[in-house]
């Protein structure tokens, strides 16, 4: 069954049993801080079973994209390795909230894969809690009465499992329940006879199997480690469908199914090199048929590589992918993003956020691999310069904490690093490296250090209502609160029964503001989502908290957050008129201050283009048009109707649709009532933040008048500098001529100056251990002066060290130079030198390996440090 064909079996069986079948959620998590992924089907699901939210309906199914590669499912190592291990997968699932329970679903899933897909009973054993003393949870013998109805009645087919295996916990608090899994023998008819599959359950065997976990959630996990039932019980189920793929197509590996083998076909057709041939070969294209895909979907989705939180594990991800191309298949050059096509054919179909976004994808791609093939470069050079060091050592171990660096600065893999050392016999102290990498956990961990208690519930309600769009004040009630301590910083969150305080979300920041009643003032410093909740952050613990409040947001702050909002959308549309319907938004910041707003362009925008694109936002501001805002309009319905919707975002079946004119966009958040309450519009910057971003930056409102008017208040002290003229650009050019003109003369000055000194320097030359050393300490004005003449020495010949001191304006400087074959054959290398050198002058500097420069407060110390730069190049 090709698994198109699988995926669709799935649904319709669900369908039959009543589901509603749902759309996958973004796999990039914006609303949760407790993930930066979406890591299993349930998440999408996780303000019904806090009991936050209502559950539209009681019965769903879908296929989830998710991804694996960070906390306690950390597989990105053994991908590509093995059969069966993935960083994003799609995970299949079937979802009861407080509807069906263990018998249905146990029964259903057996129906599907005996029945359904046609796998042999004989082939599946099934897994149930064995219960846990220190919990006094006695065996799930409720799940396991089940399965003796459905299992042959042979071969141990109901295996008991260990509360690390069988018992599914959300995190260290909340939903929480025993769990049965599905597993299936693969393996040949010989192998079975020789060894039951139950011996291998749950024992890493890859072709004995998890395909399917039926989580049966009923108990409250608390603080205090203690578990409390919950008022209703859920379904929780999650099928790996790869997994699936491989039992249904008869295949031994995940990658042999037709989900890879498109794209590895396709690298096979790029790279020449045949694939199945059992080498490492093979597992370069798994890693890497395995890496576009999680790339690929975490750009549609909106996030971009980066160097921090989830940008930089997916920057890791596709770093990985390049390194294998690189080191196994060959590829010096971009390659990766030339597979997108197959990946599309492959996946196009059920994911159409592949499609519509191909060309941003690729590019995003394209522009990491350049850089980082550039990386690569340097960490090999470097490697192979520390190698030197560690044979004239007369040693064989190479320093863990270089390698923690290579891994670290230049994200450079440990593997990498130890497959290049194993080649010339050496290895990486990896106890070193270790240390380092615990150090680096240890800050970490510090960093996000975050202790909350349990929430405490004063009024059982999750009916929250906002209020804010239509009022700044209400009255409310505290219905939970709990304390968190974040960094020994201690604060409280509250959440209200309604608010007029906007949660920060879809770019706009949180409302502050006070609630108040007859025990006091309490601050709100800002206003978040967490899941469904809406939590307001307060130093301090209201007395009588479960008296009413006056709720009283900050005004001020809020209007010219609105203002701000709103031209978003304005900006928006304009990009789209002036730059073309290409354009797409990736991401937004809101702010009482300024707005930032993100979007896909591949070129930087004119001058020209920008005095459009402002023209055309005051235009729709001056037109003051009138805002016309839909709630609870059908998501479908608001895009056949023209709205924007960005990709990434997490849509209800209902949405907000916020329309100034022809500016039509899906949004929750606050907008003026008319444009012309924004007033003005003004851009300050413009700028690429990765391969195809752009970022502008802007200011409306009283904002933007303050910067005008700061500008024309510079503009007039400009003009009274150069004299009160009718033409202030005229007398700037002028002076700016006038300028240049000196400047020539005093560099042609400064030039003969330069020559003089040149060759004095040259009749200075030493020969040590075969290499031409100049030094000395000169008469020059600038380090600028200093560097030219460095330059011309260096043009002088090969094997050439020339080192130079000068006191400037009372301080020492020194420069340090290396010729290309010194630094190719000898080793030698500018920065490091300089580096020695430059505590002799009380200071410090760097650069590159043919010039580097340092900067002290002791220009007594000039001659020792030259002195010393003479020893470095003997001892070298």
């Amino acid at each position: 069954m090709k698994s198109k064909d699988l995926r669709q079996a799935f649904f319709d069986f669900f369908v039959s049993k009543e589901h509603k079948i749902v759309p996958s959620s973004p796999m990039v998590v914006k609303d949760d801080p407790t993930l930066m992924f979406t890591n299993a089907g349930m998440n999408q699901f996780k303000d019904i079973f806090l009991g936050h939210k209502q559950a539209s309906a009681c019965r769903v199914a879908n296929s989830q994209k998710c991804l694996r590669v960070s906390g306690k499912h950390n597989d990105l190592e053994e991908v590509g390795h093995d059969t069966y291990h993935h960083t994003m997968f799609e995970m299949l699932g079937n979802w009861s909230f407080g509807d069906y329970f263990k018998k249905e679903a146990i029964e259903w899933s057996w129906e599907f894969l005996t029945s359904v897909l046609n796998i042999s009973p004989d082939r599946i054993y099934a897994t149930v809690f064995e219960g846990s003393s220190e919990d006094n949870i006695s065996r799930d013998d409720e799940a396991a009465r089940v399965w003796e109805l459905c299992l042959p009645k042979d071969g141990n087919r109901i295996i008991n499992g260990s509360k690390k295996d069988n018992f599914w916990e959300m995190g260290e608090t909340g939903p929480c329940g025993p769990c049965s899994e599905i597993h299936i023998d693969l393996r040949e008819e010989d192998e079975r006879a020789s060894t039951p599959g139950y011996m291998l359950v749950n024992k890493d065997h890859p072709l004995v199997i998890e395909v399917w976990n039926l989580v049966f959630i009923q108990f409250n996990r608390k603080a205090d480690g203690s578990l409390e039932p919950l008022p209703e019980k859920h379904v929780d189920t999650g099928m790996g469908f790869e997994r699936l793929c491989m039992v249904t197509q008869g295949k031994k590996s995940n990658y042999d199914t037709d989900v890879f083998q498109d794209i590895i076909n396709g690298i096979s057709s790029l790279t020449g090199i045949e694939y199945g041939h059992g080498n490492k070969s093979d597992i370069a294209m798994r890693v890497i048929a395995d890496h576009l895909r999680a790339v690929s979907f975490s750009i549609a989705d909106g996030q971009m590589p980066s160097n921090n939180k989830a940008g930089y594990v997916i920057r890791r991800i596709l770093r990985r992918a390049i390194r294998y191309a690189y080191t196994y298949l060959s590829q010096d050059e971009p390659f990766i993003y030339k597979l997108l096509p197959w990946l599309i054919q492959s996946m196009g179909d059920y994911f159409p956020e592949l499609v519509k976004q191909e060309k941003h994808i690729s590019q995003v791609i394209r522009q990491e691999e350049l850089t980082f093939l550039n990386t690569l470069g340097k960490g090999i050079k470097l490697i192979e310069k520390r190698l030197k060091k560690v044979k004239k050592e007369s040693g064989s171990v190479f320093n863990g904490v270089d390698a923690f660096t290579l891994y670290d600065t230049y994200g450079f893999p440990l593997d990498l690093t130890e497959l290049i050392l194993k080649e010339s016999g050496f290895t990486v102290n990896l106890d070193e490296f270790d240390k380092e990498m615990k150090k680096q956990k240890a800050r970490s961990k510090a960093d996000a250090s975050k202790d909350m208690d349990d929430w405490v519930i004063i009024i059982e309600d999750t009916s929250f209502r906002f209020t804010g769009y239509d009022s700044t004040t209400d009255k409310i009630l505290v219905t939970r609160y709990r304390k968190v301590v974040l960094k020994d910083k201690e604060e409280y969150h509250l959440v209200f029964n309604q608010s007029p305080f906007y949660a920060e979300s879809g770019g706009q920041a949180g409302d502050s503001g006070i609630i108040t009643n007859n025990t006091g003032s309490y601050k709100i410093l800002n206003t978040v989502k967490e899941n469904n909740l809406w939590i307001h952050i307060s130093e301090k613990l209201p007395l009588d908290i479960d008296q009413e409040f006056n709720a009283i947001v900050d005004r001020q702050k809020r209007h010219f957050t609105t203002f701000n909002h709103s031209a978003t959308h304005l900006l928006h549309y304009a990009l789209r008129k002036v730059l073309g319907n290409h354009v797409e938004q990736k991401g937004s910041l809101v702010t009482h201050e300024k707005l930032r707003f993100d979007f896909s362009h591949f070129q930087k925008v004119s001058p020209e283009e920008i005095e459009k694109i402002e023209d055309t936002v005051n235009e729709l501001i001056r037109e003051d048009i009138n805002s016309e805002i839909a709630e609870n309009i059908s998501v479908d319905k608001a895009l056949e109707n023209g709205a924007l919707a960005l990709f990434g975002e997490k849509y209800g079946d209902k949405v907000r649709v916020v329309s100034f004119g022809s500016s039509v966009e899906l949004c929750g958040g606050t907008h003026v009532r008319s444009t012309g309450n924004i007033g003005l519009f003004k851009i300050i910057s413009e700028g690429a933040i990765s391969a195809g971003i752009r970022r502008i930056e802007a200011l409306t409102s009283a904002a933007a008048f303050n910067y005008l008017n700061t500008k024309l208040r510079i503009l007039e002290e400009i003009s009274d500098s150069v004299g009160k003229t009718s033409n202030i650009h005229e007398a700037v050019v002028k002076l700016i001529n006038e300028n240049i003109e000196f400047r020539e003369k005093f560099e042609k000055m400064e030039a003969e100056g330069a020559k003089a000194i040149k060759d004095e320097m040259l009749r200075k030359v030493e020969t040590i251990g075969g290499v031409k050393v100049i030094t000395g300490i000169v008469n020059v004005s600038s380090m600028d002066m200093l560097k030219n003449l460095a330059v011309k020495i260096r043009e002088s010949g090969e094997s050439l060290v020339f080192a130079a001191g000068a006191s400037i304006k009372g301080k020492a400087n020194i420069l340090v130079a290396v010729s290309k074959d010194l630094i190719r054959d000898e080793g030698l290398n500018a920065t490091d030198m300089i580096r020695e050198v430059a505590p002799l002058i009380e200071g410090g500097g760097g650069g590159q390996p043919f010039l580097a420069t340092a900067g002290g407060k002791n220009p007594e110390g000039l001659q020792a440090a030259l002195n010393k730069i003479k020893d470095l190049v003997k001892n070298r």
